[in-house]
């Protein structure tokens, strides 16, 4: 039932991604280039995205387990550090460059355009090289 669950979900996370565009690097290149022909209405799609995930965070961060039974995971953490600050520069410079982040990049994959699967093999390198050095950092 759990993979089920994850599965309706991203689907329906995938398709309010396309819906929103989200999907469309142009849109994205349009919201991030504040000082030109600046496109405000991700901003409305994020605002509105925060309102509807608050109420659910806060139910979650009551509750130890989900409605099926697995363990509540939300982050502890509060603090900033070089680690979080350095991977959102990387993140944010990475999706000013290619107008895509990894969800809306999932999303449109099968879309056949080369540059969403180079972004992607890049994107899984990314996390293989991170996963190389967090476990020889912890060694």
């Amino acid at each position: 039932m759990r993979k089920l669950t994850a599965l309706l979900a991203g689907l329906l996370f995938g398709i309010g991604l396309l819906l929103a565009g989200m999907a469309n690097p142009a849109k994205v290149l349009g919201f991030l280039d504040l000082a030109g022909a600046w496109d405000p209405s991700l901003a409305l799609v994020m605002v509105g995205a925060i309102a509807v995930a608050a109420g659910p965070l806060a139910w979650a961060k009551r509750r130890a387990q989900s409605l099926l039974g697995a363990p509540m995971q939300i982050p502890a953490k509060r603090e900033l550090d070089r680690r979080l600050i350095g991977g959102s520069l990387l993140f944010g410079i990475g999706w000013g460059i290619a107008g895509i982040c990894p969800g809306p990049a999932l999303a449109i994959l099968l879309s056949g355009h080369w540059q969403v699967i180079v972004f992607v093999l890049a994107m899984l390198a990314g996390m293989l090289l991170f996963t190389a050095l967090e476990r020889r950092r912890s060694h």
